[in-house]
């Protein structure tokens, strides 16, 4: 049954802290319901909306199979998911300045930049996740610290990473008690016995892979199991478990960049889950269902806007192909058209990695492409010669305001957090 468990805070004597944040209280940490066993029924609003998003997204990776042979629109997608679900933590970055770091940390430096090395962090770990435990018979708790590893490596919370807290966190008020906190997740002598029960959970197949994805990130999030990095393990876990059904093959609709723009709702709906009492009662019912369909509503309007940004796509590469003129088949040229989506920056090394073709052929191509301007020189790292897609970057501009719009037309419709500028073209 879940309930509040009342407890002390005693600060620690000689902390240096200001009078106020060095005083004592009671406070109550919530320790939810486990979630294998609990009945769980949709409501027929629900229901509807659950079966819509899961409509969409087959849609969405039948009509994509072009760009996701390829695995570009597949790259591109999980990147902007990884960018979305940082945001969300206050982690801001813009596309450009992720994908120059990304780049030259393929040239083997590691970003300076503090921000750019969480974002890809947070890629690197949601990739893994996807693609190493969508495989595996069953996720164990263990897993999910392997994820939170990988999220957490070279960075200043490095020796928390993998590792379940063994004190008290909370979210909101003080940084330096829970008296005034919004949320309180339960003692962390609860947490490992919740980790596995979740777990079970997500290796189940009794409801709508939707609904199971919904329950299981709100979940992790009331457990709160680390001391950093919830919120992007979390997020992980929906597209592991997404991958796991079979609902989707390779692309990652950017859900989190709807949840940024819902922030309110999100975090309104992951609040509507943490009843109190038995998990049969009608409060806990109407929460459940509340929460399972937003996050339904965001999984489709995910799909909507990244169909709309796969379109653009497709006519930037048309406009290629008619300026570039004939390509011969299987021509570094065209391959890199390919696959300039899923990379728009890139050296000639990663190019020629990215196709499976000799760094001279990919030498050969590039003068053809910086004419027809499909790409631009550019540097990364510490001066390392790099080629980017000016049109494929401003169009995932467009589709992160698009997406921070509530309605989806930045043009009516403001966005309702921060948001990339656009890039101001030079006449001439």
């Amino acid at each position: 049954m879940a309930r509040l468990i009342k407890l002390q805070w005693d600060p620690q004597p000689g902390s240096g802290l200001a009078r106020r944040d060095r005083q004592g209280c009671r406070y109550e940490a919530y320790v939810p319901d486990p979630l294998t066993g609990r009945p769980i029924t949709l409501d027929g609003t629900t229901a509807a909306d659950v079966t819509d998003a899961d409509r969409a997204v087959t849609q969405f990776t039948l009509e994509g199979r072009s760009l996701v042979n390829s695995e570009a629109l597949a790259r591109l997608l999980l990147r902007a998911e990884a960018i979305a679900s940082s945001k969300i933590e206050g982690l801001e970055i813009g596309s450009r300045r992720l994908l120059h770091a990304q780049a030259a940390r393929g040239l083997g430096e590691e970003p300076a930049d503090v921000t750019a090395l969480e974002v890809l962090n947070n890629l690197d770990a949601m990739a893994w996740a996807i693609d190493t435990l969508s495989a595996k018979k069953a996720i164990t708790s263990t897993d999910l610290l392997a994820i939170h590893a990988r999220l957490l490596a070279g960075t200043r919370l490095q020796e928390h990473g993998g590792r379940m807290r063994t004190t008290q966190n909370w979210i909101g008020g003080s940084d330096f008690n829970p008296c005034s906190a919004s949320f309180v997740p339960p003692p962390h002598g609860d947490v490992e016995a919740l980790l596995d029960d979740l777990c079970a959970f997500c290796n189940g197949d009794d409801l709508p892979v939707i609904a199971q994805a919904a329950m299981a990130h709100a979940q992790f999030e009331t457990i709160h199991p680390f001391v950093d990095g919830n919120g992007r393990t979390g997020r992980a876990l929906i597209h592991v478990i997404l991958r796991r059904r079979g609902l989707v093959s390779r692309v990652v609709p950017p859900v989190s960049l709807v949840l940024a723009t819902w922030s309110k709702d999100y975090v309104a709906g992951l609040t509507v889950t943490r009843h109190l009492g038995a998990p049969e009662s009608p409060e806990a019912h109407t929460g459940l269902n509340l929460w399972i369909s937003l996050f339904a509503r965001a999984m489709r309007r995910a799909v909507t806007d990244a169909q709309i940004y796969e379109q653009r796509v497709r006519e930037i590469q048309q406009g290629w192909r008619s300026r570039l003129g004939r390509l011969r088949s299987g021509s570094a040229a065209e391959l890199l058209i390919d696959a300039l989506p899923g990379a728009p920056v890139l050296t000639v090394h990663s190019a020629a990695s990215l196709i499976s073709r000799s760094q001279q052929a990919v030498n050969e191509a590039l003068p053809r492409l910086l004419d027809a301007g499909v790409i631009a020189q550019t540097t990364v790292g510490r001066r390392n010669r790099a080629f980017e897609a000016p049109e494929l970057i401003d169009a995932f501009t467009d589709l992160e305001r698009r997406l921070a719009s509530p309605d989806g037309h930045t043009q009516f419709s403001p966005p309702a957090r921060p948001a990339p500028q656009r890039r101001v073209r030079q006449a001439g």
